[in-house]
């Protein structure tokens, strides 16, 4: 089975979010499968900088007014197509955003050219090579089952995947005309979205499959609540709609094998985490008295919570813990984590911005993760969290409430809890779980026993590429 897939990032190539680490680690979990997937994703600086030997083996004259190559190369295992489009994608700032963190004004017509380009090679366009089946994420690729149906490709299946409902790529409609769409686009059945262009609203439209990354998500963005605006769409699409919980590239986050700690460790060898936990405090500042180290890796945003993190900061430390923060967001909120680190010094550390070893780092080296977030597809840093003996601390909602078994006291007695759920998603929640947390860390024997389930737990992607292959497989049988 030949599959495409399209993302606007792909790690380690190019990463903002948990988006990358999908899409770079479904290729290798399906070719156990007889799936044999390339991504196509954009040439932004960063990626055609690391691509060696990159070959090009198609190409437009005219994509959306600049030519335009496609590149085939190899990196770190996967098979890439490459849009080499320097006038669209050959931006000092990052893939979304200039270096003020300001929307580039011309997002439409660069992931419309992603989207398009899709299609072209779903079309046949590559003599070497035409896919099966297409596999789109997210807005910035979620026009490619519209162009599809003008075109060629009408009758190749395409599988949408929905990783956070929020990003809906929504422009206005003076865009329509430069989308090298057919009138008929801009209706109700495809583009048109309350006068507006959505992109991703278009494609759960024309898709033949609709994917998210969790069954509780799936549920839930049928709710006006979670649903921003698509829960009418979605629950009239609801036999297209599966829930499919992400994995983690397991060899990528190995505590045993990780070059980015200071100690590699296993579930038999938790005592090495201890020079994690020494390397993590020099980096943050934190003195060496005991105490629980809470962790935090996240975008700064209401989405993730990170209001409510930061009125029981004052909690956190007199409780006797510690708290290291790595993110950035919400001005406001990086001001309230750098205020709280230099009221708390020595209890308190923030670095702003992305740090992909220190990530690892922190998962090595605290005693849990908190992810207090207000709505989570799935989440992967509490999965990293698992995998690292890094306790999970998360709100009972979408992925989150689907991967963490709650330490109550059935599933502790059963020995099955891997981390601790709360609800609701407030301080005052937050603050109970937290009371919790130090409870059962004060119990030395407890907190190594829910570690241990914790690491047992198998977040590969093992049985969700299995979910996958078998939802493609349906899909081709239907054509």
């Amino acid at each position: 089975m030949e599959v495409l897939s399209v993302a606007s990032e792909v790690f380690p190539l190019v990463k903002t979010g948990g988006l990358a680490d999908v899409a770079g680690a479904l290729p290798a979990a399906m070719k156990p499968h007889g799936v044999r997937m390339r991504t196509l994703l954009p040439g932004y600086p960063e990626v055609t900088r690391k691509l060696k030997k990159a070959e090009r083996i198609g190409g437009f004259d005219n994509l959306f007014g600049h030519p335009a190559s496609i590149l085939a190369a190899s990196h770190d295992g996967l098979d890439l197509l490459v849009l080499d489009a320097p006038a669209l994608f050959d931006r000092d700032g990052g893939p979304y955003v200039d270096k003020a963190g300001l929307d580039y004004p011309d997002n439409f017509r660069r992931f419309a050219a992603l989207s398009l380009a899709a299609a072209e090679i779903a079309g046949g366009i590559l003599s070497e090579w035409t896919p099966d089946l297409v596999h789109v994420h997210d807005w910035q690729a979620a026009l490619t089952p519209v162009y599809m149906r003008f075109g060629p490709a009408r009758a190749t299946p395409v599988v949408i995947t929905i990783h956070n409902i929020a990003f809906q790529g929504r422009f206005g409609p003076q865009v329509f005309p430069e989308l090298a769409l057919p009138p008929e686009a801009f209706s109700v059945n495809y583009v048109e979205y309350f006068g507006d262009i959505g992109f991703l609203k278009g494609g759960l439209q024309a898709a033949d499959a609709i994917t998210t990354v969790s069954p509780s998500y799936a549920q839930e963005i049928l709710t006006p609540e979670f649903g921003m605006g698509f829960e009418g769409l979605l629950s009239s699409r609801l036999t297209r709609l599966t829930g499919i919980v992400n994995g983690i590239d397991t060899d990528v986050w190995n505590p045993q094998t990780d070059p980015h700690i200071a100690a590699n460790y296993g579930a038999s060898s938790m005592k090495k985490r201890a020079a994690n936990r020494k390397a993590l405090s020099a980096h943050f500042g934190l003195d060496d008295t005991p105490g629980p180290i809470f962790c935090v890796i996240s975008r700064l945003t209401w989405q993730k919570g990170m209001d409510i993190l930061a009125e029981v900061v004052g909690d956190i430390v007199g409780n006797g813990g510690k708290l290291v923060v790595l993110g950035s967001g919400d001005p406001a909120l990086e001001a309230a984590f750098q205020t709280a680190a230099a009221v708390h010094p020595g209890r308190v550390g923030m670095v702003t911005g992305y740090n992909e070893p220190l990530s690892h780092l922190m998962q090595a080296g605290a005693d849990a993760i908190l992810i207090p977030s207000r709505f989570e597809p799935c989440g992967l840093t509490q999965l990293y969290g698992l995998r690292y003996g890094c306790v999970p601390v998360v709100a009972r909602t979408g992925g989150l409430a689907d991967t963490i078994i709650d330490a109550n006291e059935a599933a502790l007695a059963a020995r099955v809890a891997t981390g601790f759920l709360f609800s609701p998603v407030s301080d005052g929640g937050l603050r109970q779980v937290l009371r919790r947390v130090f409870s059962i860390y004060r119990q030395p024997k407890l907190w190594a026993r829910l570690q241990a389930q914790g690491m047992k737990t198998d977040v590969s992607w093992n049985m969700s590429a299995r979910h996958y292959a078998d939802l493609y497989s349906s899909l081709l049988a239907k054509g």
